[in-house]
């Protein structure tokens, strides 16, 4: 059973959330402001610090009772100019945990997200940029079949928000060439294998998670209308047939945005990869598709159906999964590993009040259910917002039946505070 705790762990989304990305990007506001999927021309610079500590209280399973848990992480990012049509990209973080992450040494993880150079013509159509590159595809909310370097990249979990997870992953090394024309753009990506393992080190540019393989990717991004954006891409990498995707976002009213994206290929199930058994690959498809509405009153909801033809449906989950803890461990952990949906259709519902009552109060609600195993976990996050800190209360539920992929959790529930201080 302690290899069950020590996977399940991985799975914690610790109630003890980073904000940055509710600060720096704010994309539970974009129903009214839909946003074109083309790349960022090299046209600002900037520096961000903060420091980040929480503590709470956690319920656990398995007879384990309560016990403080805490965390302080630095997150810093950087983008200064290198000369007139070049610049350098920094992004990391370092978090101390406790508990520590399994399968890291020590209680301090380093997290390398971006370390890269760019350059681009005078027009700025043009743009080649080098290094360690966060590159992240989709427009999904809490699950992107389309983000193809997404596998390995989380080191250390301490949020249950997916744009923070999405923005504290490790970057791939890379080279990035784009063509940008007015209403579209094209992109390759071409990412070689410099490791074969992870690395165990907390203090690791861990390429082995990021850089296992060789990979490439192809897109093609194109926006029609105001109203209509599309991306479609082709991925392919060692030893494995291409896998295609594609996205689009479309606003259907003033108050509405729709987003979907979906993607095929040939690989082997998630079970059969998570046990490290020899399985013939099949072709399955990953889809996610949502709507978002915003209110007068800053009130946004989002619903989100998912689909992973990869995953385990009910019957199979009951019958290889459920009441076998060490086939639990693996395959609950390789989802989580792979950033992959464990269960074959989800459902997801993210909540945002701005200014709730009063001024810079705002409270988020996230709730995700496996609908195979009938499991769901509730996540909260209440945040005043001052001019150079935050300061939230925040609350976690993880419940389902022993074996399911929230219920076999070792926390069954948190609850915690976490002040932020930006510099």
């Amino acid at each position: 059973m302690s290899i069950l705790f020590r996977r399940s762990m991985l799975l914690v989304p610790w109630m003890l959330a980073a904000s940055f990305t509710a600060r720096a990007a704010d994309p539970d506001l974009g129903a009214l402001d839909l946003k074109p999927e083309l790349p960022d021309k090299v046209e600002t610079s900037g520096r961000k610090l903060f420091v980040e500590a929480g503590v709470g209280r956690a319920e656990q399973r398995y007879g384990l009772g309560s016990r403080t848990i805490g965390r302080a992480s630095i997150d810093y990012r950087d983008t200064a100019r290198l000369g007139p049509s070049t610049q350098g990209t920094f992004s990391a973080r370092v978090d101390a945990t406790d508990p520590k992450t399994p399968g890291i040494d020590g209680a301090v993880v380093l997290s390398l997200r971006e370390a890269s150079v760019g350059w681009q013509n005078e027009t700025a159509t043009q743009l080649v940029d080098l290094g360690r590159i966060n590159l992240r595809d989709g427009p999904g909310y809490g699950y992107n079949p389309t983000d193809f370097f997404r596998d390995y990249a989380l080191r250390t979990v301490t949020t249950a928000n997916p744009f923070s997870l999405r923005e504290n992953r490790l970057g791939t090394v890379m080279l990035r060439v784009q063509q940008l024309w007015p209403e579209s753009s094209l992109s390759m990506v071409l990412a070689p294998k410099l490791r074969s393992a992870r690395s165990s080190e907390g203090f690791s540019a861990d390429l082995g998670a990021t850089n296992s393989r060789s990979r490439s990717l192809l897109a093609l991004s194109n926006r029609w209308s105001e109203k209509l954006n599309t991306q479609i891409l082709a991925y392919k990498e060692d030893s494995a047939s291409v896998r295609f995707g594609g996205s689009l976002t479309a606003l259907v009213s003033q108050a509405a945005v729709v987003h979907a994206e979906a993607s095929s290929g040939r690989e082997p199930g998630l079970l059969s990869r998570a046990l490290g058994q020899p399985a013939a690959a099949m072709t399955r498809n990953r889809l996610a598709a949502g709507l978002t509405y915003t209110t007068e009153s800053r009130l946004s909801i989002t619903a989100e159906a998912q689909y992973n033809g990869f995953a385990l449906d009910r019957d199979q989950w009951l019958s290889q999964v459920q009441g076998n803890p060490q086939v639990q461990a693996a395959y609950y952990g390789n989802a989580q590993d792979l950033q992959d949906n464990a269960g074959r259709e989800s459902w997801l519902l993210y909540a945002v009040q701005r200014d709730l009552g009063i001024k810079g109060l705002d409270l988020t609600v996230l709730l995700k259910v496996n609908a195979n195993d009938r499991s769901r976990m509730v996540w909260l996050d209440l945040r005043r917002r001052f001019d150079k800190a935050d300061l939230a209360l925040q609350f976690q539920d993880n419940s389902g039946v022993a074996g399911s992929e929230f219920g076999v959790i070792q926390v069954r529930r948190s609850a915690g505070l976490v002040a932020t201080f930006y510099f």
